[in-house]
């Protein structure tokens, strides 16, 4: 289980009167989460809530616990902070499971999300009893590395694009000469 990996972590409580439509740290809401910050706090607050507090660590992987449950984002290292309780990462030792395959792992995992509010979320309880395949370092490596040429293949303008342009005008090109090159069968 996701519990069994690590701990669910999130960041401390930002109160809104904490934050400002401008200023020099991010703060993302589950709104923005994976989107552009509309708010920020002050560099001061976030030096010492990072130090204080839950803080990821560069590459684990932030899940939405609220709204839309799963949304997964990398985290890159870059100062920013994130909304307690909505935004959430499991604080795991890489030498057990890799953060790219969490991540992988996220965009098909059964959420058992808790109903009956208005919006829908994932608790931490939830979150830890969540049942996920660990097979070897090695095998997790592999199946990231193939995960990761597909998901470049089919997101990436510069590389998936064209390569997807020239398998069609192959395709092209075969059923061209193929019509072109019909003979039909002479029948007596």
């Amino acid at each position: 289980m996701l519990g069994d990996i690590g701990e669910v972590r999130m960041c401390k409580r930002i109160l809104k009167e904490q934050t400002s439509a401008n200023g020099e740290i991010p703060f993302y809401k589950i709104g923005t989460f994976g989107k552009e910050a509309d708010a920020y706090i002050s560099k001061e607050l976030f030096d010492e809530y990072r130090s204080k507090y839950s803080y990821p660590k560069i590459g684990e992987v932030l899940i939405s616990a609220s709204g839309t449950i799963g949304r997964a984002v990398i985290f890159n290292g870059n100062d920013a902070y994130f909304q307690d309780s909505n935004i959430v990462w499991i604080e795991n030792d890489e030498g057990q499971v890799l953060n790219r395959y969490l991540f992988y792992f996220y965009q098909i995992a059964d959420w058992n999300i808790a109903e009956g509010g208005t919006i829908k979320r994932l608790y931490n309880d939830n979150l830890k009893k969540i049942k996920i395949p660990v097979p070897s370092l090695q095998t997790q490596q592999k199946v990231v590395d193939i995960l990761d040429k597909f998901d470049t293949l089919v997101n990436s303008i510069t590389e998936g694009l064209p390569r997807e342009i020239e398998l069609r005008r192959k395709q092209y090109e075969y059923y061209r000469e193929l019509l072109l090159n019909f003979k039909p069968k002479m029948t007596a």
